[in-house]
């Protein structure tokens, strides 16, 4: 996304008239959600810069500053063991730099979900043209990491509920991709799925996130709260 990155992390860039986290933020706090952790690297402290605490959303946001404790990302899996001590036993996880206008982070499926004993629930896409070889392949609600060779039509979206175990491998500060910790949990049936409903974009170039911009505006999106409104 550079050079556009060069001044302002990805998540910060705006969409809609908003950097495209907050859109995250808006329709987690209109379902109920009260407590937000975002973990940083790249340019981290203009994250509490533009979002603060989290008040002006109806949230609690909790930082989980990787850079600064470790010098860099973490990628994802090691993301999530750092920030455990800040999260419950089940929680939503999602990409600062995906766009999924309408998405509702639906408080009943959430409450299934941790009623449940799968590691994690994904929503997951047809494969986009930047990641044709796919994830995964999906059976009623099981989500099967297939052989090499054999189909895999379907790309994890970057949208989750996640159960702490997923991570449970993984020591806090260690540097680890979520990929094999799913593959992993499909193998062993603990890993539950579904197709996302709804349009998707994952925002890589600055002219992926003019096409966008193009194509949204602020109406596309879940209502902004009352005491979120600019």
């Amino acid at each position: 996304m550079r050079p556009l990155t060069d001044a302002t992390p990805k998540p910060l860039l705006p969409v809609a008239g908003r950097p495209m986290i907050e859109w995250h933020l808006l329709a987690l706090a209109t379902a109920g959600v009260r407590q937000v952790v975002i973990n940083t690297a790249w340019l981290e402290d203009r994250y509490p810069a533009a979002l603060g605490d989290g008040s002006r959303f109806g949230l609690v946001i909790h930082y989980s500053m990787e850079g600064r404790d470790h010098g860099g990302a973490l990628e994802t899996a090691g993301g999530i063991s750092k920030a455990l001590p800040l999260l419950g036993d089940c929680f939503w996880l999602v990409s600062g730099d995906i766009v999924a206008p309408g998405f509702p982070f639906d408080a009943t499926t959430a409450q299934h979900f941790a009623a449940g004993t799968d590691d994690a629930h994904l929503w997951l896409v047809p494969n986009p043209d930047f990641h044709a070889a796919g994830d995964f392949a999906l059976s009623g609600d099981r989500v099967q990491h297939p052989p090499t060779g054999q189909p895999r039509p379907l790309t994890y979206a970057n949208l989750a509920l996640v159960r702490r175990t997923l991570v449970a491998g993984i020591t806090p500060g260690q540097r680890a991709a979520l990929g094999p910790c799913l593959f992993a949990s499909a193998d062993a049936g603990r890993l539950g799925g579904e197709r996302l409903a709804g349009a998707w974009h994952n925002l890589g170039t600055p002219a992926q996130l003019a096409a966008v911009n193009a194509q949204l505006g602020a109406a596309d999106f879940a209502p902004v709260p009352r005491h979120a409104a600019r």
